[in-house]
């Protein structure tokens, strides 16, 4: 839920076509530039920093649900 939050928050996301699966580049129109910023607000939210390696594999809201989940341990 905090993922899609702050994703409907980025003024360049039609939260009308935000879904879990929306693909940040096909589905949403977003460019490698957008990524950047999405990626640096979630590291805002959740308090941890994440690696451009990891990043750049991040293509849909539920790939970062995933990740933050997989790393809960980071920013409790």
């Amino acid at each position: 839920d905090r993922v899609l939050y702050v994703l409907k928050l980025y003024d360049k996301i039609d939260p009308e076509k935000l879904t879990a699966e929306s693909h940040f580049m096909k589905d949403l129109g977003l460019d490698s530039l957008d990524q950047v910023e999405i990626i640096m607000a979630m590291e805002d939210e959740f308090g941890f920093e994440i690696p451009d390696g990891d990043a750049e594999k991040l293509m849909c809201p539920q790939e970062i649900v995933d990740y933050i989940a997989d790393k809960k341990d980071v920013y409790e």
